[in-house]
């Protein structure tokens, strides 16, 4: 079964930048929808952006449109999350997964914002 690693996490101040990467062992390329989550402390897990397969249909929570992009490749079995304009509400542990989160879960990579 594909297993998913994600990092690029850290600690940014608020309007900074990071680039989330997340790693599948093996082949995205028959997953038709990827997906980011985050999970801050004591709220539940969120869809934040999706991504279609050959990554030209994506979409975006309302709170991350704008300053988040979402992209994929399918030759790295990698999809990524560029993440701009950081705020402190973005402060979370980060996964992705499929659009249905049929795969195991990853560890995640934390992301801090201070303010």
């Amino acid at each position: 079964q594909v297993q998913l690693v994600e990092s690029g996490g850290g600690l940014v101040q608020a309007g900074g930048s990071l680039r989330l990467s997340c790693a599948a062992s093996g082949s995205i390329f028959g997953i038709n929808v990827m997906g980011w989550y985050r999970q801050a402390p004591g709220k539940q897990r969120e869809l934040v952006a999706s991504i279609g397969r050959g990554g030209g249909s994506t979409g975006y929570a309302n709170s991350v449109k704008g300053r988040f992009t979402i992209s994929r490749d399918n030759a790295k079995n990698t999809v990524y999350l560029q993440m701009n304009s950081l705020k402190y509400e973005d402060t979370a542990v980060y996964y992705c997964n499929t659009f249905v989160a049929t795969l195991p879960w990853g560890q995640g990579t934390q992301v801090t914002v201070s303010s």
